[in-house]
């Protein structure tokens, strides 16, 4: 039919575009974890952008931005294949799977997060609930290498050669914020665009959470009196 392609020349975008074999119900669970970096991206950071406008948040998602353009450049380089036995059927054998994207994600924001919560707090004064809190990525990152795994999308040396890379380059862009950047925080925030979308950081506020409730009941109350 004119001007409809051939079924050759589609390509799907494999951002979410994830199989498991039919009545397989750990491939099933499995498939929805390969989906967490896809959750972090819009329900996390797009949400903490909408309601926080942390400028912690806007540098650590520019990092996992900057992370995912480096893996596909990374791929376009080496060029290895995916798991042959598996790419005919899962429709990415067009595709490059050294290093995993999925498992460079997941360990970048991991080894991002929990240095956050380590070193500046992540808005929390508790060294036992900073720890706590530190540890919480950790079991979706490992889930998610094996779930690309077990799926059959990548070798088991290219989730490792993503998680590996996702560390270095998540604890490598924390230096960089928080050495570098963090000192141009103030600035941003006085900026007119910085003023207009009410961009902040609240690294400096050793309990954000205990700080923002005793404000928001200090202004209810005030205005019961007015």
């Amino acid at each position: 039919m004119d001007g409809v392609p051939a079924a050759a020349a589609l390509k799907a975008v494999t951002l979410t575009h994830v199989r498991y074999r039919r009545g397989d119900s750990l491939g099933y669970v499995l498939a929805w974890v390969s989906l967490i970096p896809v959750f972090i991206s819009l329900g996390g950071f797009v949400s903490n952008f909408i309601f926080r406008r942390e400028l912690q948040g806007v540098f650590f998602a520019f990092g996992l931005l900057l992370s995912q353009v480096l893996n596909e450049l990374t791929k376009s380089s080496i060029q290895q294949s995916r798991p042959s036995a598996m790419c005919a059927v899962l429709e990415v054998c067009d595709s490059h799977g050294w290093p995993s994207s999925h498992s460079q994600y997941m360990f970048f924001f991991a080894s991002y997060f929990t240095l956050l919560c380590l070193l500046n707090g992540a808005g929390v004064s508790s060294p036992r609930s900073r720890h706590l809190l530190a540890l919480l990525p950790w079991p979706a990152a490992f889930l998610t290498l094996y779930s690309r795994v077990y799926l059959g999308y990548h070798t088991v040396a290219q989730v490792i050669a993503g998680a590996t890379l996702g560390m270095v380059l998540g604890a490598a862009w924390f230096w960089i914020v928080n050495t570098m950047l963090v000192y141009y925080f103030p600035a941003i925030e006085e900026s007119a665009i910085g003023r207009f979308l009410y961009i902040k950081d609240s690294s400096h506020i050793p309990d954000v959470l205990k700080f923002e409730y005793d404000n928001a009941r200090a202004a209810r109350k005030k205005l019961a009196i007015d």
